[in-house]
């Protein structure tokens, strides 16, 4: 899971880096994004691990799941590093090293336990939750540069959110006919898909790294608070401590790691598009590497 979602957040930042920006909230943006073959192979690893991210969520609490998600980002360090010849200074291998502790931590404390009925009133919330993202949406989009990053990266990371804790109750049903029928399934699709849009229109911004972290703070808090009080996640008794070390330790470290995995191919557009690909009269001049 962890593996699926770093290279999918490599494969998609790209991407979404050569599409032209888009200022109205519209979901046609995913639809030119599927015009290319990086974005499709991209979101191909991130539905294989939403779908084991989805299984997991059947036992394991939403903290360590969410957790996991975000940690995805280490991966994509390792990959750009390994294949796009990115830099690791040192900062950035301790900020590995205090991923690997985080989740580690997470792990050992995670009491498995399958979820608790979410009830019409977490329905409703969940409907109301997605009606809001997508009209605060459809103004965050008019704004640009980090800014613009950091609103529609948090509003993502919010839908995700939401998809999240539909997914963990839902993980729970056993047969395929109560399955197609519960509202749980729908609002998991519809944040889904708000979550993406938004996530491709965040990473259009000029600061994939802001958006990037926008996304993991505003995707694993939510959920892990409001599994831990409505869904029956649970921690081993004696072990709250290092439960908060690690989720701590996993969410900081994320962040920092936005700092340095996501720019960097940005400066391989930015060349590509100095060599020719740049339409005449617009700049051409890359931004340094860090």
């Amino acid at each position: 899971m962890i593996v699926a979602y770093g290279v999918a957040n490599l494969l998609q930042s790209v991407a979404a880096a050569r599409t032209t920006v888009h200022h109205t909230f519209d979901p046609g943006l995913l639809l030119r994004l599927a015009g290319h073959r990086t974005y499709l192979v991209g979101l191909a690893c991130q539905v294989g691990g939403f779908v084991l991210a989805f299984l997991a969520r059947r036992d394991l609490p939403l903290f360590l799941v969410q957790a996991s998600v975000a940690a995805g980002l280490g991966v994509t360090a390792i990959l750009g590093v390994l294949v796009l010849k990115w830099r690791l200074p040192t900062a950035e291998i301790a900020l590995l090293a205090l991923l690997f502790a985080g989740v580690t931590g997470l792990v050992l404390s995670a009491q498995p336990a399958q979820s608790r009925p979410l009830g019409p009133a977490g329905l409703v919330a969940l409907a109301v939750t997605l009606a809001v993202i997508a009209v605060v949406g459809f103004f965050a989009v008019r704004l640009h540069g980090a800014p613009g990053s950091v609103a529609l990266g948090s509003l993502a990371g919010l839908a995700f959110s939401a998809a999240a804790v539909a997914a963990r109750p839902l993980a729970a049903v056993t047969s395929v006919e109560e399955f197609v029928r519960d509202p749980l399934l729908y609002l998991l699709v519809a944040h889904s898909l708000v979550g993406q849009l938004l996530l491709g229109l965040a990473m259009q911004r000029g600061s994939t790294t802001a958006a990037v972290a926008a996304m993991d703070a505003a995707g694993a808090v939510p959920a892990a608070i409001i599994g831990l009080l409505l869904l029956n996640d649970r921690i081993w008794p004696g072990r709250e401590w290092l439960a908060a070390l690690g989720f701590l330790a996993t969410l900081a470290s994320v962040i920092g790691l936005t700092r340095y995995a996501e720019p960097q191919h940005h400066h391989e557009v930015a060349r590509e598009r100095a060599r020719g690909i740049l339409p005449a009269g617009a700049s051409a001049h890359p931004h340094p590497r860090r």
